[in-house]
């Protein structure tokens, strides 16, 4: 299949301006605590989760572990949106449930800010990247925790190696027995989220030849990847309840496809992307998760032929998002489509529901961040234009200096 794969070395560079298992279910504000009348739940109410490496705000290496007054004052000054991660070296944000998009971009970006400022304040810094271009796993150490502690038994060394920062979006169907059904016929544009998101090209102090490496490495560990084709909840809950009467796992939080229904949320989640490293390439992915959802809900018979053909697709057109990101081609109904044309088609079928929810513009923004590049983009330039002139390590400091800003802008 031929590729397009353009010299995009300008991202953000003009610019500059697996969740895994966190203790409990991941959070989200409270859905729960939202009006639920029909008209209230048409809107679509979505939250945004986001996972940064916290390092030294001197040499941008990752931190061994994570001072306890930092995560106290952090949670403190954002009335508890702040969480601890697996790894001790990982901090989660989350916003509140959010109707109007504009209001989410404000307070993801007040939450990246502020985080931020108390970082600094204890000699920190917070990169937000699917993987931090020098941490060494075999270093990390585990947060405290029951649940940690059962999941790295089981894991073990593949639990170690989760050092990996992912975007999570939520957004909340009309109907939540709904939900089964809509990430099903969702899965086609599974690899477009994944090649938007782009942003771990390197691993252990290697350019890795990925733009979004972060998926190699997640998809180690069980119940991952590519959602199986479960045509309702019934199928879905029937399958938990297997692994749960098995002991395999506790209950479905322990579910970590790529997509899934929310345990503690009446949610449809986003999980594949990795962590943008800017806040508006996160607020145009959210829109776009939040536009699809909307319009797969309104249209029953949409993707409704999805079967064991289609699937072994996807998975292909998700290893080539992860190997290509924005700059490769998938494989279309008539052959190869660029992901830039999968973009425009996608934006075209989806703007009706866009101008419904208000986030045209937000939605807008996925055909710049294909223009420009994503973040693995900028990171490969940054990268190549000083290992030209000062070496491997001086180019990877370079890198995670422009993270480290690029992050809070």
């Amino acid at each position: 299949m031929p590729l397009n794969v353009p010299n995009s070395k300008s991202r953000l560079l003009r610019d500059s301006g697996a969740h895994f298992v966190s203790g409990p279910p991941a959070r989200v504000g409270n859905f729960a605590s939202e009006p639920t009348g029909v008209g209230m739940r048409g809107h679509y109410t979505f939250g945004i989760e986001e996972e940064y490496f916290l390092v030294d705000a001197a040499t941008k290496l990752v931190a061994r572990a994570m001072p306890e007054a930092f995560l106290a004052a952090a949670k403190a000054a954002t009335n508890d949106q702040v969480h601890g991660e697996f790894l001790q070296s990982q901090i989660e944000v989350t916003t509140l449930p959010h109707h109007d998009i504009r209001t989410a971009h404000a307070e993801l970006r007040h939450l990246r800010q502020m985080v931020g400022k108390i970082a600094a304040e204890h000699g920190l810094a917070i990169l937000a990247a699917g993987t931090h271009p020098t941490a060494d796993w075999g270093k990390s150490q585990q947060s405290e925790g029951e649940r940690y502690d059962a999941v790295m038994d089981d894991l073990q060394m593949i639990g170690q190696r989760n050092m990996l920062c992912g975007l999570h979006v939520h957004v909340e169907l009309p109907d939540p027995d709904d939900r089964v059904d809509v990430m099903t016929r969702m899965l086609p544009y599974l690899p477009l989220f994944i090649a938007l998101a782009t942003s771990s090209p390197f691993w252990r102090s290697r350019p890795t030849g990925l733009k979004g490496y972060r998926l190699a490495a997640y998809d180690e560990l069980p119940r991952t990847g590519v959602p199986e084709l479960f045509r309702g909840k019934e199928e879905f809950d029937a399958y938990v309840a297997a692994l749960v009467k098995s002991g395999v796992m506790q209950d479905s939080s322990y579910v970590w496809w790529s997509m899934r229904p929310s345990l503690k949320h009446p949610t449809l989640e986003l999980r594949a992307p990795d962590c943008p490293t800017l806040v508006d390439d996160s607020i145009a992915i959210a829109a776009l998760w939040r536009a699809l959802a909307r319009r797969l809900t309104r249209n029953p018979q949409l993707n409704r032929d999805i079967d064991a053909i289609k699937r072994a697709i996807i998975v292909e057109n998700k290893w080539r998002a992860q190997r290509y990101g924005v700059h490769g081609t998938l494989v279309g109904d008539d052959g190869a489509i660029t992901v830039a044309d999968f973009v425009r088609q996608v934006l075209e079928e989806t703007a009706a529901d866009a101008e419904a929810l208000g986030c045209r513009a937000e939605m807008e923004r996925c055909r710049t961040i294909v223009g420009a590049g994503t973040s693995a983009d900028a990171q490969m330039a940054v990268f190549e234009a000083h290992g030209q002139k000062e070496g491997r390590a001086q180019a990877l400091s370079a890198v995670t200096d422009w993270l480290a800003i690029a992050t809070l802008q």
